[in-house]
């Protein structure tokens, strides 16, 4: 549905309140998820970046989050970095995962205590215990001094436009780590941070804290995904020092 539209000049327009660029594709992928997946379980509830939120959702233990085309810019670019990220959580906590790259056709997936995937092979996170020269995927003003009161880790960073591509190749074991440091909405991070933790990665907010979902509003106070040696040494850079 997605590629139909990919590279065709989709007709697209910008979201009220500088939240950024929509296409039909967006809505038209969103439609099609929300009707498949809501009709086999009708019992569930939705959050999707392109779906009107209600506080319905918040009183089912499990919900659908949703982001139809993760990466928009790059779909309107034609860029082939965009995903399709879907994720389950039962009361609060993702139990299940798949982030999709169509025209790559990369399909990652996860279930909560059963490993990740990609294209039905087993991930595995990266080792790397050092943070010195480590492949972080990041926009750089993530790592602008003022930001880390220890002081931006000597990282090697790199960039991809979505979100929840970011961190599947994080699961990968591509990369050693990803930073945003920006609150971020759950639909771009929900899918992927599963795949982290199911391929031995480490995740948390930016202040160390365990990813919750399904929030009344739907936002992390940012998100640090690393190899777990990595990820406590960003914490420790992010903590400022004792008096």
């Amino acid at each position: 549905m997605a590629a139909r539209h990919w590279k065709s000049d989709p007709k697209t327009w910008e979201k009220s309140g500088g939240e950024g660029p929509v296409t039909i594709a967006d809505l038209e992928v969103d439609e099609m998820l929300r009707e498949t997946l809501t009709a086999a379980r009708p019992g569930y509830g939705w959050l999707s970046e392109e779906t009107p939120d209600t506080a319905a959702r918040l009183h089912q233990d499990k919900t659908f989050i949703v982001d139809p085309i993760d990466g928009t810019r790059a779909f309107i670019d034609g860029s082939r970095n965009f995903a399709h990220s879907i994720a389950l959580a039962d009361r609060g906590r993702v139990i299940a995962a798949v982030v999709y790259l169509p025209v790559k056709d990369q399909l990652f997936a996860a279930a909560l205590d059963q490993g990740a995937t990609l294209n039905g092979e087993t991930l595995q996170a990266s080792h790397r215990e050092d943070e010195a020269g480590a492949t972080v995927l990041t926009a750089k003003p993530n790592l602008k001094p003022g930001l880390w009161p220890g002081g931006p880790p000597p990282v090697t960073p790199q960039f991809r436009s979505s979100l929840a591509y970011r961190l599947a190749v994080v699961g990968q074991g591509r990369f050693d780590g990803m930073i945003t440091l920006r609150d971020s909405w759950e639909w771009d991070i929900a899918a992927g941070a599963l795949i982290v933790t199911e391929a031995g990665g480490a995740i948390s907010d930016r202040h160390g804290a365990t990813l919750r979902f399904n929030n009344p509003t739907p936002q992390l106070p940012g998100v640090l995904a690393a190899a777990p040696q990595i990820h406590r040494q960003f914490l420790a850079r992010l903590t400022p020092p004792q008096a």
